[in-house]
C-alpha cells in the first residue's frame, strides 16, 4: 500500500512542478518579454528521489540540501503538505513569489539549506555533519539526536572543484552521517555528460571511505532481466552509450523497438521479451531506470543500517515522463502549450484542476492519512533557536606597540583563560594558518577537534613547541586543509548550527587576506542563508610588505563593503579591536525585526556575520580611552582621532594600518594648516551603509533623518578638503566626498604590490606621511591657481 501511496504522490508532484513552471512561462502575463525558466527536466529527473527521500526515507532530525534545478519539485512538495501557499507557487520566479532555487531566506518552505551555486549544496551537508559531531561531543549538546545530512547532486555538479576538496575534508575529519544522492542523468546545460564518469566518480568516493550504491535499474527492468533473454537485454543496456540512450528515450517505444531489434537481431528468447511489449509498454520499461523507479529508491535508501558515508548513483532519464525526456537541449527547454495540453491529457488532470493537490487522486482520505504519517513533516518546521549567549566586557591592555593580528590573539586567548559561556561555544577554524593568523594560543588552551582523542607525539616526548597539537572530544577548533572554500562552507554550516540543530556556535575562521577572494562564492552563500559567524582576514594588504604582490590584498575592503549580511571592519588599534569583537559576539546572535536605528540608519537589530581585516604591522597605542565617543564611534565606523576646528582646512580620513602615517602627516601640516582634523574610520562597510539608508529614508519624507557620517562631516566648512588613505583600494574612501560635498582626494593601492619593506611600499603607493603631505599641499596649489584664473578673468 505504501508503494502505491508513493507512485501517487510522485506523479502528484511531477505534475505540479510542472504547471508551476508552465504556467510561470505561458500562462502568467509576461512583463520582460523574456523566458522565466524553471528546468522541467532537471525536476523531472529527480522526482521519484525526491518522491522516495521525503516520504519514505527521512527523520525529522534529516537535513537536506536540494539540488538547486529540483526546487519546483520541493516546492510542489511542500504545497502538497501545506506548508506552501497556490499564490506563492503561481508567483513562480516572480517578485514575491517562490524562489528559482531553494532558499533559507526567501522562501517560506522550510529550506534546510539555500542552494544555487552549484557544489555548494552538496558540499555544506558534509561540514553540517562535522558540525553536528562537534556538538554531540560537548557536554551542552550530549543529548543531540544525531542525523543524516543529505544531498541532492546533478551529476554535471561533479565537475565543481569545491566537491573534491571536500570530500578530502571528510576523509580527514572522520565524516559519518552523510549520503550524497546523484542523479546520473547524463545530460548537462551544453549536452551528454561523458561515457564512463560513473566509474570515475565510484572511485573517487571509495579512495575518500564512501560506501557507493549504484542505482541503475529499476523494478520493471529487474523483472525483465529474469526473464528468458533478459540477460541479453541488460548487456545491451550496459554497452549503450549515454548520448544514444538518451536519443531513443526522445523518440519512444517503436524507435526502441526498431533499434534493439536491429542491434540484438532475432535471437528468441530476447526477441520475445521486447514483442510482449507494446511501443508503450517498451519505452517505460526502458526509460525504469532505478533513478527513476520510487519503490526501488525508497527500499535502497531503507537498506543502509550504518552512519558510513554513503554516495548514491541513482541512473535516470532527464525529463523523465515528459514528451521533452531525453532531448539533448532539454536542460533550459520547456514543453510549449501544445505538449502540455497532450500532457494534461496524458497526466489525466482535468481542465480547471491543475493546482489542486489531489487532482486525479482516486483514494483522496487515504492519501491524506499517509501523508499526515510521514514521519519528515510529523515535527512541522524545523527551525530551531537557541538562548542569546551573554557576552562578557572585552578588554586588552593598551601596549606600546601592537598590531590587531596580535591583539585579536590577545584577546581570544585571554577568553580561553576564562569559564564563561561565551568561551566554551566558540569555534575555530583555519585552513592550514592557524599558527600564522594568531590562534595558537587559544588552540593550545582549547585543544582541536576529533571525535576520538589524538595524542600530540611533540609533547608526549618532550620536544620543546609552541604549538600543542592535541585532538580531542571536547575541542574547540577545527582544523582544515589549504581549501577556503572548505573554510566557509565550513562557516556557514557552524553559523547555522542554532538553526538547524538547536545549539549556539559563535564561530571564527581565520584566513590570509588576499585569500578571501579564493572562497567568495561560498561566503557569499554562507551570507545568503544568514549563517552567523566572524571572518579574519589578516594580514591584509601591502603591509604585508615581505611577502609580495601575490600576498597582498588589494580589493578585499570592498568586498567586505559590497557583501549583503556582512558587517566588515578594519580597525587600526587594540582598543578598537575590543570593542568591535565585544559588539560583535553579540551581533552574531541577534534575530530581530528589519527597522533601522534612527541614530544610525542601520538595521542593527538583525544581526549578521562580521569581517574584521586585521594586519600583523605593530604600531604605537594611544593609551588608554574610556570614551563612550570612541567606543560608540568604533562601532558605528568612525570617530574623531583629532577633532576639527571651526576654520578647519583639511581633514584626514584613514582606515587600517595607515594610522600613523595619517597622524604623522596631521602633525606636519598642523604646522601651516588650521584646525586640522582626523577622522579614525574603523568601517567603511557600515558608514556607507548608514549613509545610503539615511537618504533613502530622508526621500520617503522623513527629512530628519541622518547618519552618522553625515553628523561627523557637516559642521566641517565647506572650503575643507578631505584626504582619504587606505592600504586597499582608494574607492573603499573615496565617497566620502559626497556626503557633504568636500573637495576630495583619495590614495590608496590600486595595483599589484611588490616585496620591500613596508616604507618602501607605502612610498610607492603614495600612502605614506610624505605623500599625504604633498597631496595637501597639491590641493591648497590648485586652489591658488584657481583663484588666479578667475581673478585674471574677472
Amino acid at each position: 500500500m505504501t508503494s502505491n501511496h508513493l507512485k501517487t504522490i510522485e506523479q502528484r508532484l511531477l505534475w505540479l512542478s510542472h504547471w508551476m513552471i508552465h504556467h510561470a512561462n505561458h500562462i502568467r502575463p509576461k512583463v520582460d518579454g523574456i523566458k522565466v525558466g524553471g528546468h522541467q527536466a532537471s525536476s523531472a529527473s529527480m522526482v521519484s528521489i525526491m518522491t522516495a527521500l521525503y516520504f519514505s526515507a527521512l527523520k525529522p532530525e534529516d537535513r537536506v540540501a536540494v539540488k538547486p534545478h529540483a526546487s519546483p519539485i520541493f516546492h510542489a512538495m511542500q504545497y502538497l503538505m501545506g506548508l506552501q501557499t497556490r499564490e506563492k507557487l503561481e508567483n513562480f520566479r516572480s517578485f514575491g513569489g517562490t524562489q528559482s532555487y531553494p532558499s533559507r531566506t526567501k522562501d517560506i518552505d522550510d529550506v534546510d539549506f539555500s542552494t544555487g551555486s552549484v557544489g555548494l549544496g552538496a558540499a555544506i551537508t558534509s561540514f553540517a555533519s562535522i558540525v553536528q559531531d562537534y556538538i554531540k561531543a560537548k557536554e551542552w549538546g550530549a543529548e543531540q539526536k544525531l542525523g543524516r545530512m543529505i544531498a541532492l547532486v546533478g551529476d554535471a555538479e561533479l565537475d565543481e572543484g569545491n566537491i573534491y576538496e571536500c570530500l578530502q575534508e571528510g576523509w580527514k575529519n572522520d565524516l559519518r552521517n552523510c549520503w550524497w544522492i546523484i542523479d546520473y542523468n547524463r545530460q548537462s546545460l551544453d549536452g551528454i555528460v561523458r561515457e564512463g564518469l560513473f566509474e570515475r566518480v565510484e572511485k573517487i568516493f571509495s579512495a575518500f571511505g564512501w560506501d557507493v550504491v549504484r542505482v541503475k535499474y529499476g523494478k520493471l527492468q529487474r523483472e525483465a532481466f529474469e526473464e528468458p533473454g533478459g540477460d541479453k537485454l541488460r548487456a545491451w543496456i550496459d554497452a549503450c552509450p549515454n548520448q544514444t540512450y538518451s536519443a531513443l528515450t526522445f523518440m519512444g517505444g517503436a524507435v526502441w523497438r526498431k533499434r534493439l531489434m536491429d542491434d540484438l537481431g532475432d535471437q528468441g528468447d530476447v526477441t520475445a521479451l521486447i514483442d510482449r511489449h507494446s511501443d508503450k509498454d517498451l519505452a517505460t520499461l526502458m526509460e525504469n531506470l532505478g533513478g527513476n523507479c520510487v519503490s526501488t529508491m525508497a527500499d535502497v535508501f531503507a537498506s543502509i543500517d550504518h552512519d558510513r558515508p554513503t554516495c548514491f548513483l541513482a541512473y535516470t532519464v532527464k525529463g523523465w515522463g515528459t514528451p521533452i525526456a531525453g532531448h539533448k537541449d532539454n536542460h533550459g527547454g520547456l514543453m510549449n502549450k501544445a505538449q502540455m495540453e497532450d500532457w494534461q491529457i496524458h497526466m489525466g488532470v482535468p481542465k480547471g484542476q491543475e493546482w489542486d493537490q489531489f487532482a486525479t487522486v482516486e483514494d483522496v482520505e487515504g492519501l491524506k492519512a499517509f501523508l499526515s504519517s510521514v514521519p519528515f513533516f510529523s515535527k512541522g518546521r524545523r527551525r530551531y533557536t537557541d538562548h542569546v549567549i551573554d557576552v562578557p566586557v572585552i578588554e586588552i591592555a593598551s601596549e606600546k606597540a601592537v598590531s590587531t593580528q596580535a591583539a585579536f590573539g590577545k584577546i581570544l586567548d585571554s577568553l580561553s583563560k576564562g569559564d564563561s559561556e561565551l568561551a566554551s561555544r566558540i569555534v575555530t577554524t583555519s585552513p592550514d594558518v592557524t599558527g600564522t593568523t594568531n590562534l595558537g594560543p587559544w588552540v593550545n588552551r582549547r585543544k582541536l577537534f576529533a571525535r576520538e582523542p589524538q595524542a600530540d607525539a611533540f609533547i608526549e616526548h618532550r620536544i620543546p613547541s609552541t604549538a600543542k597539537w592535541e585532538f580531542a572530544p571536547q575541542g574547540q577548533h577545527i582544523e582544515l586543509g589549504i581549501a577556503e572554500m572548505n573554510l566557509f562552507l565550513l562557516l556557514g554550516a557552524a553559523g547555522l548550527s542554532h538553526s538547524l540543530f538547536g545549539k549556539r556556535l559563535l564561530p571564527i575562521g581565520t584566513v590570509y587576506d588576499p585569500f578571501v577572494c579564493r572562497g567568495l562564492d561560498a561566503l557569499n552563500y554562507a551570507c545568503y542563508q544568514d549563517a552567523r559567524f566572524m571572518i579574519v582576514g589578516t594580514p591584509s594588504g601591502v603591509t604585508l610588505a615581505p611577502e609580495g604582490g601575490a600576498h597582498q590584498s588589494v580589493g578585499t575592503p570592498l568586498i567586505g563593503m559590497s557583501q549583503d549580511g556582512l558587517a566588515a571592519f578594519e580597525p587600526a588599534f587594540a582598543d578598537e579591536l575590543a570593542v568591535i569583537m565585544e559588539w560583535a559576539f553579540d551581533y552574531m546572535q541577534r534575530d530581530g525585526e528589519g527597522d533601522p536605528d534612527e541614530r544610525t540608519w542601520l538595521r542593527d537589530e538583525t544581526g549578521g556575520s562580521v569581517y574584521l581585516r586585521l594586519t600583523t604591522n605593530p604600531i604605537d597605542q594611544p593609551g588608554t580611552r574610556i570614551d563612550d565617543t570612541f567606543r560608540q564611534g568604533a562601532i558605528d565606523g568612525a570617530y574623531w582621532l583629532r577633532k576639527p576646528g571651526p576654520n578647519c582646512e583639511v581633514v584626514i580620513a584613514y582606515q587600517g594600518a595607515v594610522a600613523p602615517e595619517a597622524i604623522k602627516a596631521a602633525g606636519a601640516i598642523a604646522e601651516a594648516r588650521r584646525d586640522i582634523g582626523v577622522l579614525a574610520v574603523t568601517s567603511a562597510d557600515r558608514l556607507n551603509a548608514g549613509w545610503t539608508a539615511a537618504q533613502r529614508a530622508r526621500s520617503r519624507g522623513n527629512t530628519a533623518a541622518s547618519a552618522h557620517i553625515e553628523r561627523l562631516l557637516e559642521p566641517l566648512p565647506a572650503h575643507c578638503k578631505l584626504v582619504t588613505v587606505i592600504d586597499g583600494h582608494p574607492a573603499t574612501l573615496a565617497w566620502l566626498g559626497g556626503v557633504v560635498g568636500h573637495q576630495t582626494i583619495s590614495l590608496g593601492v590600486e595595483h599589484f604590490g611588490q616585496t620591500g619593506t613596508i616604507g618602501d611600499l607605502y612610498h610607492h603607493h603614495g600612502i605614506d606621511a610624505a605623500s599625504i603631505v604633498e597631496k595637501v599641499e597639491g590641493l591648497s596649489a590648485g586652489r591658488k591657481i584657481k583663484s588666479g584664473i578667475h581673478a585674471s578673468l574677472s
